[in-house]
């Protein structure tokens, strides 16, 4: 595969590990159930898409 077209697939990649780190700080510092609950959903939503990696401990 030349370099021109892999560029999505990196820019892909990049964005989406990007967001899986937003949403584990923010699963940290989340203070109420609630937002941990919603928090963990989108991360699950997120582990669906990539089976055999665990984004949740």
């Amino acid at each position: 595969m030349s370099a021109p077209s892999r560029r999505p697939e990196i820019r892909r990649r990049r964005t989406r590990k990007d967001k899986i780190v937003q949403l584990r700080k923010r699963l940290t510092a989340a203070k109420t159930d609630a937002d941990r609950t919603r928090l963990t959903a989108k991360l699950h939503k997120l582990a669906v898409g990539s089976p055999g990696q665990p984004l949740l401990k």
